[in-house]
């Protein structure tokens, strides 16, 4: 259709910026965003998610359009904008709606639309597509055409990225998903995965995360179970690994962006054809629930009101992404049970805290805490000095095993998962 394809990528976050820069190494590309600031930091080679270094930005060839007019040029345009879920874990699809406006007003005859953001099945043909038509005056499958590649940006992995992982591409006709094979192809060496339809593209993406989900969701369920027989699911779990075939999964607080959002699009798609997904469902109350499971036992082992310090505030180790993260959660069922929380976090950026959650976080931590919770297993924790931070008498609350292998100090308590 197209040999040398003029590509647009909207929405530069953690799945669109990298796209649109291994893109660029092979096609022209222009890369939008509603967020004029986010476009004024990358054109000065600042990646406030810590994706991308400085080097590869100002190396890039990505030009960054602020000017919707100059897009009309594109033939592809690549939607990246984030599927989160509502107050009621429905799927939010106001972002992808307010996109494929925008894209709508942009193509034009032979334009194609791709999306990599994560939906239930049917979505790009159903409720994007009439967008997409009406903005347009247009007709989907006849005067453009839609796309589907789903993402799998890992936040924090320096090893499975945009360019060395298969994509997974589907299109609305054969001639469009093998052109979409071709683009993708070009950043990472040809692997590619044609799947046979757009639906199927989409049922891949949802179903990647949510076997995820129900994992951890055991991790979590049998970790609750050997604490009440005072056994530390992470001895359990250093055996249990021992055998060739057992699946390595830890438990913890499951946020973020995917795991604790697309088993939510599954159960939507599901109850609207009548199937009530009772796995799936389980599995995300379980680990919905496990902050006040968490909470509730370090309660347990502190005297009353306590002062208490939380690391991390991340939804994973070592990157600054707080999407959909339940230390949250975690803090404010610590909260309602009376105690003082302090929560530290060198790494998310203190504003973005501020703005989507209303939380203070601390620039230093004080000393002579009642409790120290290892919530995050950022780079550096492991080695702070628990005698000082945790007054005599005091618990070090160690929710990701942070300090197992340390020696505790004389006089401090130590309560795991």
């Amino acid at each position: 259709m197209y040999e040398n394809p003029v590509i647009t990528v909207v929405g530069l976050g953690y799945v669109g910026l990298p796209l649109a820069v291994a893109l660029a190494r092979h096609f022209e590309v222009m890369g939008y965003d509603i967020d004029e600031d986010r476009i004024r930091e990358l054109r000065e080679g600042h990646d406030r998610t810590g994706e991308l270094g400085r080097g590869e930005l100002t190396d890039s060839a990505l030009e960054y359009v602020m000017d919707p007019e100059a897009l009309k040029e594109a033939h592809i345009f690549i939607v990246t904008v984030p599927t989160p879920v509502d107050a009621e874990n429905k799927p939010d699809l106001r972002a992808v709606e307010s996109a494929s406006r925008f894209v709508g007003r942009l193509i034009r005859m032979g334009s194609i639309v791709v999306y990599e953001s994560t939906v239930y099945p049917g979505c790009t043909e159903e409720f994007c597509g009439p967008i997409l038509e009406a903005e347009s005056g247009l007709i989907s499958g006849q005067d453009f055409f839609l796309g589907y590649s789903p993402e799998r940006i890992n936040p924090g992995d320096k090893v499975h990225r945009v360019d060395s992982i298969t994509k997974v591409v589907a299109g609305q006709t054969e001639k469009v998903a093998q052109l979409l094979a071709q683009v993708y192809g070009a950043m990472n060496g040809n692997d590619t995965f044609v799947a046979r339809d757009i639906r199927t593209a989409e049922a891949s993406k949802v179903i990647e995360n949510a076997q995820r989900d129900i994992n951890i969701a055991f991790v979590n369920e049998i970790a609750e179970i050997f604490g009440r027989m005072g056994l530390s699911i992470y001895d359990v779990l250093e055996a249990a690994k021992t055998k060739w075939n057992f699946l390595p999964f830890s438990p913890g607080l499951v946020g973020g962006h995917c795991i604790g959002v697309d088993p939510y699009y599954l159960a939507h798609a599901a109850e609207k054809i009548g199937v009530h997904p009772q796995v799936i469902l389980s599995g995300r109350q379980i680990n919905d629930n496990m902050a006040q499971s968490i909470a509730g036992r370090i309660d347990k082992e502190l005297d009353g009101p306590s002062r208490l310090l939380v690391l991390g505030v991340t939804f994973k180790e070592n990157v600054p992404d707080i999407r959909n993260t339940k230390v949250i959660d975690l803090v404010r069922a610590l909260e309602e049970r009376g105690h003082d929380v302090a929560v530290y976090d060198p790494i998310a950026d203190a504003d973005e805290i501020r703005q989507h959650y209303g939380l203070e976080v601390i620039e230093t931590p004080d000393l002579a805490y009642d409790a120290v919770i290892g919530a995050v297993p950022h780079n550096g924790f492991a080695e702070l000095p628990l005698r000082g931070l945790v007054k005599a008498g005091g618990l070090v609350a160690d929710i990701k095993g942070i300090w197992r292998k340390r020696s505790i100090p004389q006089g401090l308590r130590y309560w795991t998962l």
